[in-house]
């Protein structure tokens, strides 16, 4: 079968850059060395780049998971275009197709069944899906975006504004434009590029299927430090209109800080975020599935699987119970319909309801465990 056309301009900037990062800034910082602000100064791009891509490209755009104040989208776009990741609506269509068909050769742009090297960047160096290039049907919804519209039209020169300009003026303010140029320039693109398309290779194809393993999505909280927050994968594939991908206080999301944060000096609002009760009975359909294919080969396995099955339901039950009433206790809190909120009979009932699900929580979690 023959492959499709190199995309030699693709092929040549990827190697090019590449090269320089590996080759030229360890040659310079041996020779010369790096101070202090310039290293610094690269740190503050890369992440800026960074979070313009999950903040803004993937989370707000792509999934609209949040509203977003004009001047944080212009700070976004603007970021984009310095990841040199192509355009918001280049990014998103192709985004929104790999969440539609996930894991589909041919249709998914960059798909991990198709192997590791072409998920990571080889779905950008020939013309797979040439026809889908300039088709943005699927993002007619973000084409309303003024800003949106503006960072497409003219990404071109924003791409040599941000990537060229911002390098040149630090190295010229700071007086070593080689310097600046190979740090600010060239190795935080390199890495800016890398750490992004580790999602789509990596992210599917090392870590734990919590949520769910109809797609190859996995979660990993090292990725995640290297993602700021997106390699909490498996959960974002089945709950993509989440703002958060690290749901749990202590997972490392600062994409979902970012965000939060924002909220507080209304520069984002409209926060979208999964209930819990579905978080948690999807987590837990997982756990039975695991749980059953072990048994399987148990010489006790029917009586085994009976007891799984009725532990399982009787969780299912206790966690539909108590976030229903949960449900009501924050309803009377909001409303202040009840004088006496902390004492009333629904709340009376929650804290009841709490430990019966603590206690099913814990019986379930000894019987699995003995079953691993």
């Amino acid at each position: 079968m023959t492959k499709p056309k190199l995309i030699w301009l693709n092929v040549s900037f990827f190697l090019i850059t590449f090269l320089i990062a590996i080759i030229a800034v360890p040659y310079r910082a041996f020779t010369h060395g790096f101070d202090s602000a310039e290293i610094s100064f690269a740190v503050i791009c890369f992440i800026y780049c960074g979070m313009s891509i999950t903040a803004g490209y993937h989370r707000l755009w792509s999934h609209k998971t949040y509203q977003a104040h004009w001047s944080l989208r212009l700070i976004f776009a603007l970021g984009g275009a310095f990841a040199l990741q192509n355009s918001i609506l280049h990014w998103c269509s192709d985004h929104r197709i790999h969440h539609k068909h996930v894991d589909n050769n041919g249709v998914d742009p960059y798909s991990a069944k198709m192997g590791f090297w072409y998920s990571h960047i080889g779905w950008m160096l020939r013309e797979y899906q040439a026809s889908r290039y300039t088709d943005y049907t699927n993002v007619r919804d973000i084409q309303k975006d003024p800003i949106v519209a503006w960072q497409h039209k003219y990404y071109f020169q924003l791409m040599i504004l941000m990537n060229v300009g911002i390098p040149l003026a630090f190295g010229l303010w700071h007086g070593n434009i080689l310097n600046s140029l190979l740090l600010v320039g060239f190795l935080r693109l390199v890495l800016s590029h890398h750490t992004t398309f580790f999602i789509n290779s990596l992210a599917h194809t090392w870590g734990k299927q919590t949520y769910t393993d109809k797609n190859t999505a996995r979660d990993n909280g090292f990725l995640a430090f290297l993602t700021f927050g997106e390699g909490y994968h498996n959960f974002h594939h089945i709950f993509e209109n989440d703002y958060r991908n690290g749901i749990r206080w202590w997972q490392f999301d600062p994409t979902k800080w970012l965000i939060k944060s924002c909220e507080y000096i209304k520069l984002t609002s409209q926060l979208r975020v999964s209930p819990e009760d579905r978080i948690a009975k999807t987590k837990l359909a997982m756990v039975l599935k695991r749980s059953q294919q072990k048994l399987k080969s148990h010489p006790d396995a029917e009586k085994l699987l009976e007891r799984l099955q009725y532990e399982y339901d009787t969780l299912v039950h206790k966690i539909n119970e108590y976030y229903a009433v949960r449900k009501q206790v924050f309803a009377l809190k909001k409303q202040q319909l009840v004088e006496d909120v902390e004492n009333s009979e629904p709340m009376k009932q929650y804290q009841v309801l709490k430990q019966r699900l603590a206690d099913q929580q814990r019986s379930w979690q000894l019987f699995t465990a003995n079953i691993a």
